[in-house]
């Protein structure tokens, strides 16, 4: 049966963390057998502390730290080899090597530094309306991919067709942006003949694995990349990345079936954050943004961007649990408001419409449908008593021991997305996580 990890909001929430916890939690009783990335590439970064280490991945399934589960990189995702090589050789230098515990899926697509280049280029066509994106070429791979140009993992294993192919790939890139600056594909065919045998190892056909594990009746732990606002369908668009982050993903990108899940587990972050350009409703300019940036060292694990800080908002909360189905939710960094007095959340959206010669105010309980609208947006705010001088979550592993007004603030959420919250983030480490029977 399979666990699904997926992001509620626009990334960073700390799934990585969460992922590592149930991984560990698990080796006692019934370890996961593989733990799988469904989605996305490197633009995604997952930050895991262990024994007081901090472990960053980005295109590796956070589970290459745990020496129990077979790691695969699904064929939903997008994969820049080097990147794959590079990740591998930073954990070996801590003390972990993955070798004999990580797959790539064959149909996965490659992302080549030609991609990189087209980021680049198409972002900044786009001046003051860019979106924001990593420049790490996922963007541009989805759409090789899409117009069924791209080339997958197995293909960079046939030398002959690989070659062919990127040239024709990189001729056609070349007509269509004017040039290619600072790009070229003779290079990227000789960096990939010297990794070819090296990669071969990796290289998987996933389905009959999957299959298999399916069959067996074996835990399956699937890592979902970025969130569900960064939903190619769903999300906020355009500023989304270009591969489906919710639930859906999760069976595209795998061959899992839907029905072997045992748990949809929602990562929700007790507050808001995010990175890159687009709306943000309850974006705070002020002391409070300050605080949660600062307090919650909120800095892109992949970019090193500064993330825009802001209170929780439930609107968007629930919109998430309509279309990931959450069972059970983990709320992260609750500690992060241990110095509020009180603390401001957003429950709903109020949108000024026009109307017979003046105008009329809506009151939505989930973000609208465009984006210019979503700009538009008023937040409908709920002051709740924080619990500064009476006690603190920080460090905090049983929920009898919270304070009193950090346990309200919990079942606040609760309600108001309509999911039981089971695992309470209260610091970085794996051992700072509260387990509520529910």
């Amino acid at each position: 049966m399979a666990t699904i990890v997926l992001g509620s909001s626009w990334g960073d929430e700390g799934k990585g963390k969460l992922i590592d916890v149930l991984l560990h939690a698990a080796e006692q009783n019934d370890p996961f057998k593989l733990c799988a990335r469904c989605a996305g590439g490197d633009n995604a970064g997952h930050t895991v502390e262990i024994n007081g280490q901090s472990h960053d991945v980005h295109i590796l399934p956070s589970g290459v730290l745990s020496p129990y589960a077979i790691n695969l990189i699904g064929a939903g995702c997008v994969v820049h080899i080097p990147q794959f090589f590079l990740e591998m050789e930073k954990l070996k230098e801590k003390g972990v090597d993955a070798t004999d515990r990580i797959l790539i899926s064959s149909r996965a697509h490659v992302i080549f530094r030609l991609h990189h280049t087209i980021d680049g280029i198409e972002e900044r066509a786009l001046g003051k309306d860019e979106i924001g994106t990593t420049k790490r070429g996922i963007g541009p791979a989805y759409a090789s991919k899409a117009a069924r140009s791209g080339i997958r993992v197995r293909e960079v294993l046939d030398k002959s067709e690989v070659d062919h192919r990127l040239r024709t790939m990189a001729e056609g890139a070349n007509r269509q942006h004017g040039g290619l600056p600072d790009y070229d594909v003779e290079e990227e065919i000789a960096e990939l003949d010297k990794v070819r045998e090296q990669l071969r190892p990796f290289v998987v056909d996933q389905v009959p694995l999957i299959a298999g594990l399916q069959r067996e009746g074996k835990p399956i732990l699937v890592e979902g990349a970025n969130a569900l606002m960064l939903d190619l369908n769903y999300g906020n668009y355009p500023f989304v990345t270009s591969s489906e982050t919710g639930l859906p993903g999760v069976f595209s990108g795998l061959a899992l079936s839907p029905r072997n899940v045992k748990e949809v587990i929602g990562v929700v972050k007790a507050y808001t954050t995010k990175v890159g350009a687009g709306p943000f409703p309850t974006e705070d300019f002020g002391e409070l943004g300050e605080t949660l940036q600062r307090d919650g060292r909120e800095f892109g694990v992949t970019t090193k961007r500064r993330r825009r800080c802001g209170p929780m908002d439930i609107p968007m909360l629930r919109y998430s649990r309509l279309l990931n189905h959450y069972t059970i939710l983990n709320l992260t960094k609750l500690d992060i408001l241990d110095t509020f007095t009180t603390i401001p959340v957003c429950v709903g959206y109020t949108l000024e419409e026009p109307h017979n010669n003046s105008s009329l105010v809506k009151l939505l309980e989930f973000p609208p449908d465009n984006v210019k609208d979503y700009a538009r947006v008023k937040p409908v705010w709920r002051e709740l008593e924080g619990w500064k001088g009476a006690g603190k979550v920080q460090g905090v592993k049983v929920w009898e021991q919270l304070p009193e007004n950090a346990k309200k603030y919990v079942e606040f959420v609760e309600r108001e997305i309509g999911v039981p919250v089971k695992y309470i983030g209260t610091g970085p480490g794996r051992e700072s996580m509260i387990v509520r029977q529910i």
